[in-house]
């Protein structure tokens, strides 16, 4: 894992659709099933979603932000993905793929990845509250092609994840 991009800079991208389940300036955090996972006192950074097509390493739906203006809860938007920030969480690991219209700046990169610092640490005191252990971190950026060797497809009769979140 890498703080920052280290290879060839932009990388070749990705499409991929992401139905947005947080929107840019939320407090509501959701996940895949829309149910209200926790309400954050701080707004979201970012339109944040999933992939509806992959699982991610922990069993839930490919996590992926998307980078520009706010969008409305529940858009389904085909975008590039341009690399992915990987963040433990209780122990397990997972991407978040970075999406946007353009090939993110280095400021953004770097938005990105002190926001992901950020929660990992939020994250470890919510689990804390809850009483769920487990290691968490942002372990830094990787490329695309990573994050999706690590997910998998969906399977047809998936109907969500097996830990709780």
């Amino acid at each position: 894992m890498h703080t920052h991009p280290s290879s060839p800079w932009p990388p070749t991208p990705r499409e991929v659709e992401v139905v947005i389940e947080v929107p840019r300036g939320s407090f509501l955090k959701r996940g895949s099933s829309g149910h209200i996972d926790f309400v954050s006192p701080l707004p979201c950074p970012f339109n944040y979603g999933a992939v509806p097509t992959h699982l991610g390493m922990e069993g839930d739906l490919l996590d992926a932000l998307v980078l520009g203006p706010r969008l409305v809860l529940g858009t389904r938007r085909r975008v590039m993905a341009w690399g992915a920030v990987t963040l433990t969480d209780r122990g397990m690991s997972d991407d978040k793929l970075v999406c946007s219209d353009h090939a993110p700046s280095a400021d953004e990169i770097h938005r990105v990845l002190r926001f992901f610092h950020f929660y990992a640490k939020c994250k470890w005191l919510l689990n804390l509250w809850r009483r769920r252990p487990g290691r968490n971190a942002c372990e830094g950026w990787c490329d695309v092609a990573d994050a999706f060797a690590r997910a998998r497809p969906l399977p047809p009769k998936w109907v969500g994840p097996d830990v709780p979140f």
